[in-house]
């Protein structure tokens, strides 16, 4: 089980790119330990320079936005290599959703098993959405409601994002893939009870135990 999440509230950052890779959004140097800070190294050829000294002007290094909550960015966000390691970076650094036009299906899927929101945006309301965060730079009052399937703008104004119904329940509920799977235990069970007795091969025990009675 993890923790139920209903919204997150905070600044929203905008990093008006497409197609951003798992090995932009956590390179490989900070996956050689298993201590390694992956919040520290989210987006870190950017954040750093070569002698490891923070770029100023990379957003998150911005004071406004070093306590982002949600990040913004363009379409086929997470694209790249199966990298489970670039959603832990954004979860450890402190964003809770990224919205997006569109995500790469590994990391889409892989969010959503480690409680990341990845709420999928219409490109005009990602358009609408980088103007709010233009307007209202380092507001702490962006707020992604998970039950309205909204993102709400310090003035009021709400934008749709789409995700899967199932996915939404499960992240509100604060369940894992395993508390998913044993919502369907009877389920399972009907089934094992079944083959059991129409395919037998499939328990050699059972049938080894069957034949020396």
């Amino acid at each position: 089980m993890r923790k139920p999440v209903r919204e997150i509230r905070g600044v929203m950052a905008v990093m008006p790119i497409a197609n951003i890779n798992t090995d932009a959004i956590i390179p490989s140097v900070w996956l050689r330990t298993a201590t390694a800070d992956m919040g520290k190294g989210l987006f870190g050829r950017q954040r750093y320079d070569e002698e490891g000294r923070e770029n100023p002007d990379f957003i998150l290094n911005r004071p406004a936005f070093r306590e982002t909550k949600i990040l913004l960015a363009d379409e086929n966000f997470g694209c790249g290599s199966s990298r489970e390691a670039a959603v832990w970076a954004l979860v450890q650094f402190g964003i809770g959703c990224v919205l997006a036009p569109s995500f790469a299906d590994i990391f889409y899927e892989n969010a959503f098993r480690n409680g990341l929101i990845a709420g999928v945006i219409e490109p005009a309301t990602y358009q609408v959405l980088k103007a709010a965060a233009a307007a209202h730079e380092g507001s702490p009052d962006f707020r992604v409601d998970l039950p309205s399937t909204s993102v709400v703008a310090p003035d009021g104004r709400a934008y749709p994002f789409a995700i899967p119904t199932s996915r939404a329940l499960a992240l509100m509920r604060g369940d894992d893939e395993i508390a998913i799977t044993l919502q369907h235990a009877q389920v399972i069970e009907d089934h094992y009870q079944v083959a059991r007795t129409t395919s037998d091969w499939l328990f050699p025990a059972a049938l080894e135990r069957s034949t020396a009675r």
